[in-house]
């Protein structure tokens, strides 16, 4: 099964993803974690040209081409041999985030951006994409202490730069492109404690079946 985690900045996707590593482990599941940018090790150097903070002039072609190379060499040096192996993969962002923050966020053609991830993930879409919602001001509150809590305020920081607009329009991208899928989509109320949060996608995992192929 292949599950991935979506949301703007500060939604706490790390914490959850973790949790839901430990429900499938208490299963006996075998588990494989990973992330985008940079879940690769040719794409942890592009993670560091992505996201560090000095990084402005980038255009966003540029940014999007990047990031589809980030995940085609993903998919196919990563994720596919571990589903392949039987595991199940949870991923901290894929697809969706490009279509979201390069289409909904920046301007470009999203039936363009849909069908270059399509080339880019080799038809490997996931079974469930978990998309965390909260408001985004509070979000960007979040990610940008946490950042400076990690010394990576300019390592990592390029996105929280952005003006709060640009986190608005990231939100209503992510809320409408997961009723364009709602068949793998669920988006699910992230302004909660963790528990509270992880009990809502627990409820989303059984209902959609954890044996997902």
């Amino acid at each position: 099964m292949f599950i991935t985690f979506e949301g703007i900045e500060g939604t706490g996707k790390s914490t959850q993803i973790n949790t839901v590593r430990e429900y499938f482990e208490a299963q006996g599941r075998e588990v494989f974690q990973t992330m985008e940018p940079g879940g690769s090790r040719i794409g942890r150097d592009l993670r560091k040209m992505l996201l560090h903070v000095d990084n402005k002039e980038i255009t966003p072609f540029t940014e999007l081409f990047l990031y589809l190379a980030d995940r085609a060499q993903h998919v196919g040096q990563i994720i596919r041999p571990e589903l392949d192996a039987g595991r199940v993969v949870l991923c901290d962002r894929f697809a969706d985030s490009t279509i979201v923050y390069q289409g909904y966020g920046r301007g470009l053609d999203t039936v363009m951006l849909r069908e270059l991830n399509e080339v880019a993930v080799d038809g490997l879409w996931p079974n469930l994409t978990i998309v965390l919602d909260i408001d985004p001001e509070i979000g960007l509150k979040r990610a940008t202490l946490r950042n400076i809590k990690d010394g990576k305020a300019k390592e990592e920081g390029r996105f929280e730069a952005e003006h709060l607009s640009f986190h608005n329009r990231i939100r209503e991208g992510y809320l409408t492109w997961a009723a364009f899928n709602r068949e793998r989509m669920r988006v699910v109320n992230a302004s909660g404690t963790p528990d509270e949060v992880f009990a809502q996608i627990k409820a989303v995992i059984e209902a959609c079946g954890t044996d997902a192929a």
